[in-house]
């Protein structure tokens, strides 16, 4: 459920003032609700832990996304802490709690950043949240020593500091130097031409389109001709064996036409010998005509 203002504040409200739970308590609860079921322990489990998700959703506001976003992606983090949190483990949930939070509000921040997808791997989301400190942080100790450090040279850097492919990290900085446009925006010039219109059609074009469909059309007239070559036994065997979304079996075509398994498969040879010399025979005489034309 989306929170509105009114709706952020009511949920922050009652995180602040909700219980504090000792270990015991909430190991009883986590096992209540593990074991049992028990929901009314689940919900108390949460709430009190929401002030957790709440302090671990503010640190992400810099990264402009709403704040009741935030906070609804870290509610979402700390459900999962709880289903799958084993009390048995000897940790606390608080400690298991933040990694799920920070791993949902991270996955949220990601996924809106662009309309570009800007990366899901281990290594690309440590350096979407960590490349610009990394940076900051070698550029001030290379200052510090009177040194300056060249784009390549700080990349490679940046690379050994987070233990991440060089390629990751050029290829997260161009996505993080640059920012979305609409394609509907004009161009600069005087022809006011919009970028979408400089985009190259994928499509096939009219003549390609054309020209496949003579060639489709002139392959199942062949396929067409040969199969006429064949008895109805062996087109059959060849529709239900080579034509067919689901191929029938050798044993079940046996079964219905009284034959052997080995003896359909023989008959199946037979018959995509006679296919392949026909198909060959009217394409190898196509070709001549095309070449004499």
């Amino acid at each position: 459920m989306a929170f509105d203002e009114p709706g952020m504040r009511t949920v922050t409200r009652q995180a602040m003032i909700a219980e504090m739970l000792d270990p015991e308590t909430e190991l009883a609860l986590a096992r209540a609700w593990r074991m049992h079921g028990d929901e009314k322990a689940l919900h108390r489990l949460v709430n009190a832990y929401m002030r957790l998700a709440i302090a671990m959703a503010a640190r992400y506001r810099r990264y402009g996304v709403p704040m009741p976003d935030l906070i609804q992606e870290a509610g979402v983090g700390l459900m999962k802490a709880a289903e799958k949190f084993d009390p048995d483990r000897g940790v606390r949930f608080s400690t298991y709690a933040v990694w799920w939070i920070k791993a949902s509000i991270q996955d949220y921040v990601m996924r809106n950043w662009s309309l570009v997808r800007t990366g899901s791997t281990s290594s690309q989301k440590a350096l979407f949240f960590n490349l610009r400190r990394v940076r900051a942080k070698l550029e001030r100790e290379a200052g510090a020593n009177g040194q300056v450090l060249d784009s390549p040279r700080l990349k490679e850097m940046i690379a050994d500091e987070l233990g991440v492919p060089l390629r990751d990290v050029e290829m997260m900085d161009a996505r993080l130097s640059g920012s979305d446009f609409s394609l509907n925006a004009q161009q600069a010039g005087e022809d006011g031409r919009e970028w979408l219109e400089t985009i190259e059609d994928e499509a096939p074009q009219a003549d390609e389109t054309v020209s496949r469909s003579t060639d489709i059309a002139r392959v199942r007239g062949w396929l067409a001709e040969a199969m006429a070559t064949l008895s109805p036994r062996e087109r059959m065997i060849i529709v239900e064996r080579k034509l067919q979304d689901e191929p029938r079996t050798l044993e079940s075509l046996g079964r219905e036409l009284g034959l052997s398994k080995e003896r359909v498969r023989q008959l199946e040879a037979q018959a995509l010998t006679k296919l392949r010399k026909r198909l060959e025979s009217v394409a190898g005489s196509a070709a001549e005509m095309v070449a004499t034309t």
